[in-house]
This record gives structure tokens, sequence and C-alpha cells, in this order.
């Protein structure tokens, strides 16, 4: 007779390799973390020996892994891990941090899709244009992370709030860039971010009018840039056509739907789903039923959708159109004000 003992074992050991590198050896982290030799680690992972509960917590401190899972397994409980703010002044570098690392993760997979339920342009997309992904960044800093450097200051482009991140912002779109992703967008995709350079500068945040000016053209060109991607089917860096390096990019139109940006991340054979919480941070589960279920909704919601990438020229055309008359609308407000 099986015992369940080791059944767990073996569920937590292959939960543990859902943390690691598809090119990293599991065995060798699991010896070098519990201090004993490969063989005796290859024991634990086939189940021959039982972990006692110091080597349960250092290998959950190790890889960030919560033990509540493998002891209410028949429960309700969905479990899920995240970061919270930590209102600290590197809380931002931190997050940016942690965005490249689970897109290494993710692209160490030769098997790998990332399905996007867009409520806001993804924060990806904001990266593509530097005076905009400034904005973003100073936007979020002030206004989300509450940084108290920040507290007094207005949007300049004197000062590149980009320039301090630029080396990450980089790494994270080539990463990104050779990901396979589908998003699920509709027309209230581009409010967010309208809203967002609107408010500043009715608030007096931005330091002038030219820049409120800049930020929407800096828009219009973004759009213009997620057109050519959905016309290519391919992920591109700005300004550039895709490389051969570059991935998959399918972009659905559905018009019902309100997104409330979920990403969900497929790797080898399991799935990650991660929810939006605090604006800008995400918590995330490998559980494996709740993944399924939220595939199921997200797979519905596609065949419901439009495919206007790669296809549905004329569908496309009218998306794009509809998203800059909204640029184009602040704009023309803007220029009331003059």
């Amino acid at each position: 007779m099986t015992n369940p003992a080791h059944n767990t074992q073996a569920q937590f050991f292959q939960n543990l390799r859902t943390t690691l590198p598809s090119y990293t050896s599991m065995v060798d982290e699991v010896a070098e973390t519990l201090n004993v030799s490969v063989d005796s680690a290859y024991r634990r992972i086939r189940g021959e020996k039982l972990l006692d509960f110091d080597e349960l917590k250092l290998l959950c401190q190790r890889f960030n892994l919560s033990l509540d899972k493998f002891l209410s397994l028949n429960t309700d409980s969905i479990m899920f891990q995240g970061r919270l703010n930590t209102y600290h002044e590197d809380a931002f570098k931190n997050w940016m941090d942690d965005v490249l690392a689970q897109l290494n993760l993710v692209n160490s997979f030769s098997h790998r899709h990332v399905y996007f339920l867009v409520k806001d342009m993804p924060p990806f997309h904001h990266y593509y244009h530097p005076v905009l992904a400034g904005f973003k960044f100073f936007f979020w800093m002030k206004s989300i992370l509450y940084y108290d450097s920040l507290k007094n200051e207005r949007f300049s482009l004197e000062k590149n709030y980009f320039a301090p991140y630029q080396d990450i912002t980089h790494k994270i779109l080539r990463v990104y860039n050779k990901v396979p992703t589908s998003e699920i967008w509709n027309e209230e995709g581009l409010n967010t971010t309208l809203r967002q350079i609107e408010v500043y500068h009715e608030m007096g945040l931005i330091a002038h009018s030219e820049i409120t000016l800049q930020l929407y053209q800096c828009v219009l060109e973004v759009i213009d840039h997620l057109e050519k991607m959905a016309e290519n089917g391919k992920k591109s860096m700005f300004g550039h056509a895709p490389t051969e390096d570059s991935a998959e990019y399918r972009l659905y139109l559905n018009e019902i739907v309100l997104g409330d940006n979920t990403f969900m991340a497929e790797i080898g054979e399991t799935k990650i789903t991660y929810l939006n919480h605090s604006v800008l941070y995400f918590v995330g589960s490998i559980d494996q039923k709740f993944n399924e279920g939220m595939f199921r909704n997200l797979d519905n919601l596609m065949k419901k959708s439009t495919l206007i990438s790669g296809t549905g020229e004329k569908e496309r055309k009218q998306f794009f159109n509809k998203l800059r008359k909204k640029v184009q609308a602040k704009i023309a407000m803007l220029e009331v004000e003059k």
C-alpha cells in the first residue's frame, strides 16, 4: 500500500520543481539547501526518506513555498504567494527585479505562453517609449508606492525618471519579447493611462502643458507600435521589425467583458495564475484545480472574442483607430485650454 506521506512529499517536490528554471538541477538545489549528498537528496525526492520539519522549513524558505497547501489538500483553500509594498525608497526597483525574475522563469521553459486579461494597458507596453515609461514610473512611485522624496515633485523631462531603470527595463522587454503572449483587450484598456496623465495635468503635477501634449503623443506612438505587432502577429522592440527571436503575439478584441488584469503563465505542464492587487502588485498561485478553472475561463473568453492579430485587418484597423480617437480627444481638450 502506498504511504500517504510519501505521496504528499512527492507533490511537495513536484511543486518545488515549478519554481525552478528548466535548466536548473532540482537534486543539486535540494542537496545544497539541506547540506546533504546528492544521493540523500535523491532519496528524499523519490520519497524513500521522509523530510523532517527542519528540512521542510529550509526548503520552504529557500524556494518561497507555502506548506499550508500540503496540510490542507482536501479543503477549498487556494494558496497564493506575492509581495507587498515595503514603503521604502527601493520598493519600485524591487518590483522591477521581481517582474524580471518571473519573466526569466517563464522564458526558461521550452513550452511557455502568457495570457493577459487586460483592464489597463499591460505595463510592458509603457516601457516601449522612454518618456511614457518615465511618466509611469514617476506616477507609480509618487501615487502608488508613496515615495517621500517625490511628495512635492512635479513630473518634468529635466529629471529623467526613466534613466535609473533603463537597464532593467530593456532586460524586461528583451525577455518579454521572447515569450508568446495572448492578450484580451477592449476599448477601455487605454483609459487608465490617459486618466493618469489628465489628472496629473489638472493637479499641476506635470510641469508644463507641452509635456502633457508630449505624453499623449507618446501614447499614440505606442498604439502605432502595438498595431504593427498585431499586424505581424509577432512582438518587436519599439521602432523595429520582428527578429528571429520574436515571440508570437495574439491580440483578441472582446467588446463585452471588462478585464481585471489577471494574467496566467503556462510553463511546461504547469500553470501559474497571477491576480492583480494594490494597483502594481500580483499574487500568484500554482493550485492545479484553481488554474485549470481560470484557464477554462480565459479560453472561453478567447473563443468569444475576435482575433485581430495576423488576421481580421478590418477589425484591427477599426480597433486601433478607436484607441487613437481617445487620445486625440484628450489632445483637443488640451488645445482648448490654450
